[in-house]
């Protein structure tokens, strides 16, 4: 279970990507954040990304300067880079969602609003919370704090056309999923706990959000010690165009080929000769094998108290209810 700690900053580094869909052209919006935390006794610096991955080493240089609060301004992607950047060091991070989906952003309940987001800072609680370690291939472990899905979603993020995601946000998620249709989905072998299942689409979760609009993993929380892993077989594209019906009707869960399981430990294996795509909170991470990992009180995050109430309340309640 979550804890939670007194929260009183008053140095922060806001972190923010400047390629960020929510905040191209908008940079006078970040810089009345500065003006919204001084009112609330916080020091703020604003500090560009200064390219893929360069994050991390940002955040934990500002937290070797002295910063008591590390805010991330950005896409859900740009969130998992700070997070990363930051674990186990106790300083508490919050943000200020600027990407397309902005998944930890409706999660939370945090304000779609930079300045309304700002604002309320000084009212959230500072909880330590456990992330999801992943380890894609050879690679070293990587936090990541809402989900990493193995399959079709991936495959997805993998042929997204940048330029209409730019323009129309979301909307080109849909655009890629569509195309996927006629397409042939192999299946691979997924293992929790020791379980083992098989799927064409693996998702493992922190969060019941996906994508901003919908929710699959309905009985996950970042309060819980666990991952919710749900499970969707179908060798074909048009397979899933029952289960996204399934998912908009919060009905999934109990269609046939859909599979709901709790655990701490998730590996996911292939065939050699195929090659099925890894994405970590919305972006694309690489390809099978994979194995992710709950990492205990990893974290020391900023949330809304409508958030925790909220949990406190469902996150006693089966996955399946």
């Amino acid at each position: 279970m979550v804890s939670l700690k007194a929260f009183h900053a008053k140095r922060a580094a806001i972190l923010y990507n400047p390629v960020a869909r929510g905040l191209l052209r908008r940079k006078h919006l970040l810089q009345r954040t500065i003006a919204v935390l001084g009112r609330q006794g916080i020091k703020a610096d604003l500090i560009a990304t200064t390219g893929p991955g360069s994050a991390s080493s940002q955040a934990r240089r500002q937290i070797d300067d002295g910063c008591d609060l590390i805010v991330a301004a950005g896409g859900d992607g740009t969130i998992n880079e700070v997070a990363n950047g930051m674990l186990h060091t106790g300083v508490p991070l919050a943000i200020l969602p600027g990407g397309t989906a902005n998944v930890l952003a409706h999660e939370m309940r945090v304000p779609i609003h930079l300045e309304r987001a700002a604002a309320q800072i000084s009212n959230l609680q500072a909880s330590l919370i456990a992330a999801g370690g992943i380890r894609i291939g050879g690679s070293e472990t990587r936090c990541f704090l809402c989900m990493a899905g193995a399959g079709l979603d991936a495959e997805i993020v993998s042929r997204i056309n940048l330029d209409l995601k730019i323009a129309a946000g979301k909307l080109a998620y849909y655009v890629g999923g569509f195309a996927q249709i006629a397409r042939p989905l192999p299946e691979f072998e997924v293992t929790v706990d020791g379980r083992r299942y098989e799927a064409s689409f693996a998702l493992i979760s922190r969060v019941r959000n996906y994508g901003g609009d919908l929710e699959i993993a309905r009985g996950a929380s970042l309060l819980r010690n666990d991952f919710e892993v749900v499970l969707f077989r179908g060798r074909v594209g048009a397979r899933y165009l029952p289960y996204l019906v399934g998912v908009a009707l919060r009905r999934a869960h109990r269609m046939k080929g859909c599979t709901v399981v709790r655990g701490q430990s998730v590996t996911c294996h292939h065939s050699p000769k195929e090659e099925i795509y890894v994405q970590v909170d919305g972006e694309l991470a690489g390809c099978l094998p994979v194995t992710a990992e709950i990492m205990p009180d990893a974290l020391t995050l900023l949330m809304t108290p409508e958030y925790l109430m909220r949990e406190r309340s469902y996150v006693a309640v089966p996955a399946c209810a």
